[in-house]
């Protein structure tokens, strides 16, 4: 399994969860990790940049053969009114949460043609639905995930891998360390669950689309919280 952006927040909880269960997971980030298990292994890259991805993926191929899952979790946010996002805060938000989800997806897809039950899992976000406000360029980038997975799910059909996306509710992550209390509160009452995300809120959809019956379920967003 190759789990991105594994650090801290979402992604390393995913990541110690899975080599819990048993999994082989490879995970990375812009930094080093403090992840320690025999059955992990780590690269410091950039999910944006395409040769760091490449290099990544042949090493995968050379010590590990073929991926089973990829978890496209590595994300970054920034809410502001859009009068006040500079060009270079779209460029960077577009670059890791578009660009880098595009060279995973496509640079694994390679290597999971081998597996019988090849599973690709993105991440968005129900700041898409939700229409929120200070969160444009962020809502759209994930936007862009969503339509990317939903075309992926037809173009990789063939090849027997499943694409799909799960799009939390805030959870006590640094992505909504900024959010003032009132609009934390103001987010939450426009769910259904009216209530904080938990990781393993997350945990249990990833799980869903990874099990071996749900090889039928392709394309799909799943929003948590009653979102929609």
């Amino acid at each position: 399994m190759v789990i991105t952006g594994t650090r801290k927040g979402i992604g390393r909880a995913l990541a110690e969860h899975y080599l819990a269960a048993g999994w082989h997971v490879v995970g990375c980030s812009r930094g080093e990790t403090s992840i320690d298990h025999a059955n992990y292994q780590h690269f410091s890259l950039d999910v944006s940049d395409e040769a760091a991805v490449v290099n990544m993926a042949r090493r995968i191929k050379s010590e590990h053969g073929s991926v089973d899952a990829l978890l496209n979790n590595a994300g970054i946010a920034s809410m502001n009114h859009a009068l006040l996002t500079p060009a270079s805060t779209v460029n960077r938000i577009l670059q890791t949460n578009v660009v880098g989800t595009f060279l995973f997806c496509r640079e694994m897809a390679k290597l999971m043609r081998r597996s019988p039950s090849a599973r690709i899992v993105n991440f968005t976000t129900v700041a898409h639905p939700l229409n929120l406000e200070g969160e444009a360029i962020y809502a759209a980038s994930k936007a862009a995930v969503e339509s990317l997975t939903r075309i992926l799910a037809r173009e990789l059909a063939e090849l027997k891998i499943t694409v799909n996306a799960i799009g939390p509710t805030p959870i006590e992550t640094d992505l909504i360390r900024g959010v003032s209390p009132a609009k934390m509160q103001a987010l939450i009452a426009r769910q259904a669950v009216p209530r904080m995300g938990q990781v393993e809120d997350v945990i249990n959809a990833v799980d869903f689309f990874l099990r071996p019956e749900s090889d039928f379920i392709t394309g799909q967003v799943l929003y948590l919280g009653g979102v929609c």
